[in-house]
């Protein structure tokens, strides 16, 4: 890559707010560097853009409490998978 590094596990945490065009312009140009010369980030942005075409948003009112509780052990066990 050219100019400065960016590690691929700050381009997975910074994919959402690359996708919802929410990362200041500077490090958006860098995200963009880094996706030219790293085939597994780009592969991975796109699965995470599909993904989010495909299931689109979910309504609060749509899930029930049991659901959401399920839903946010899942994502807090996510960083403990690691």
């Amino acid at each position: 890559m050219k100019g400065i590094e960016i590690p691929c596990q700050q381009i997975v945490e910074w994919v959402t707010d690359y996708l919802e065009d929410a990362l200041p312009d500077e490090t958006r140009r860098l995200v963009d560097e880094h996706l030219t010369d790293c085939p597994p980030c780009r592969r991975y942005l796109d699965q995470i853009r599909h993904t989010v075409q495909t299931l689109g948003t979910v309504d609060d009112d749509a899930l029930s409490p049991d659901a959401w509780t399920a839903l946010r052990t899942a994502f807090r066990n996510v960083d403990r998978r690691s």
